[in-house]
């Protein structure tokens, strides 16, 4: 069972894969702040000043004793109060959106640069075919 989880792991597609999931996950990384740093506070600039992460419907009492601003999303979920942050929900609709577009350029660049796969050409018959023509023309003489 050793020997074969070692092939296993050996293949080029698995550590392709291992790769791919790395390289993925620091593009999601870079995506997210593109999204939060530079996409979103345009945005929310072109809106009035609307900062979609303060977006949010309490759903529950504050705990006694919380001092904090009653319009701190991020304070109020630290406290544990429970809520519904669309706000948050939007923001990452829209990460999603951008990583989705950019990774259909890439896979669209990537098939536009890969060698086009020419027409094999037609394959003769088979030897199969050229001994029964050969019986044929044998016998036909």
């Amino acid at each position: 069972m050793l020997n074969e989880f070692k092939a296993f792991i050996a293949k080029g597609n698995v550590l392709d894969l291992a790769v791919a999931v790395i390289i993925g996950g620091a593009f999601g990384t870079i995506v997210t702040s593109l999204t939060q740093d530079v996409i979103m506070p345009v945005v929310g600039a072109i809106f009035g000043g609307l900062d979609f992460s303060s977006l949010f419907i309490r759903l529950g009492a504050v705990p006694e004793g919380y001092a904090g601003s009653m319009t701190d999303y991020a304070a109020l979920k630290e406290a544990g109060v429970p809520m519904l942050g669309y706000g948050a929900f939007i923001t990452a609709a829209i990460n999603f959106l951008i990583l989705a577009f950019i990774i259909f350029l890439l896979v669209r660049m990537a098939n536009r640069l890969a060698p086009k796969k020419e027409d094999a050409p037609a394959a003769g018959p088979s030897e199969e075919v050229l001994l029964l023509r050969e019986i044929r023309d044998s016998l036909k003489k």
